[in-house]
C-alpha cells in the first residue's frame, strides 16, 4: 500500500489531471490570481504556466512528496518565484493574513478535514483577498448523487481520499466565505466525477 501511495498514486494523479479538457478551467481560475498566491494541492505543477504576470510569489502546498518532486522540475519556468511546502491544508504553515489569493483546483475533494482546511485558507487570506476554485463534487441529479454516495467509500481508497459527493459551495459558505461568483455544470466524462463548481469567494 505504501508503494501505491508514494509512487503509483502521484503518477496516476498527474496523468489524470493532464486532461486537455481541463485547460479552459485552469485558464479562467489561475488567470484571475493576483499578488502573493497560495495554491492548495499544487500537485505536479500543472497550473504554473497559467499564472499571470501580476502574480508576485507562489506558495505551492501538497501532502504528496512524489507530486512535489514533479513540481520542483518546473519551477524555473514559472513567471513568479515558487516556494514548495510539504503538508496538508488542514494546517497551513503561513502567517495570518499573509496571502492575497488562495487557489484550489480539484483539491477539496481529497482533503480529509475539509472544514478545517477552509478555515485555514480563510485565516491566511488578507482582508479583501480571494479564494479561487474549481472543484468536482455532488451533482444536482438525485440519481447521480445516489451513485456518488454509493461509490465514494471505495473510490476514496483508490484515489487518494477523493470524495465524489461533497457540496463544494455549501462547504465554502459554511467556512465563513461569501461566494462572489459561482458557475456549476457537467464537464465531459462520467457524471459521477464531472459536476464542477467554479468560482471565487472572499472571507466574510
Amino acid at each position: 500500500m505504501r508503494l501505491y501511495h508514494d509512487c503509483l498514486l502521484p503518477a496516476l494523479i498527474d496523468l489524470s489531471m493532464r486532461n486537455a479538457r481541463l485547460v479552459p478551467y485552469r485558464q479562467r481560475v489561475i488567470g484571475a490570481a493576483q499578488g502573493r498566491v497560495l495554491e492548495i494541492g499544487i500537485g505536479s505543477g500543472l497550473n504554473l504556466p497559467y499564472y499571470p504576470a501580476q502574480t508576485g510569489e507562489i506558495f505551492g502546498l501538497d501532502p504528496l512528496p512524489g507530486l512535489l518532486a514533479r513540481t520542483g522540475r518546473k519551477v524555473e519556468g514559472a513567471r513568479a518565484p515558487v516556494r514548495l511546502l510539504a503538508g496538508s491544508a488542514e494546517q497551513i504553515p503561513l502567517g495570518d493574513r499573509s496571502i492575497d489569493t488562495v487557489v484550489s483546483t480539484w483539491t477539496a475533494c481529497s482533503i480529509p478535514r475539509i472544514a478545517a482546511a477552509l478555515s485555514e485558507m480563510r485565516r491566511v487570506l488578507r482582508p479583501g483577498g480571494r479564494l479561487l476554485f474549481v472543484e468536482h463534487g455532488r451533482a444536482p441529479s438525485e440519481r447521480v448523487a445516489l451513485w456518488q454516495d454509493r461509490l465514494t467509500p471505495l473510490w476514496r481508497r483508490l484515489a487518494g481520499g477523493c470524495h465524489l459527493n461533497r457540496r463544494i459551495d455549501d462547504l465554502i459558505a459554511g467556512a465563513g466565505f461569501r461566494i462572489d461568483r459561482l458557475e456549476c455544470g457537467y464537464a465531459q466524462g462520467p457524471r459521477i466525477m464531472t459536476f464542477f463548481y467554479e468560482g471565487a469567494a472572499t472571507p466574510r
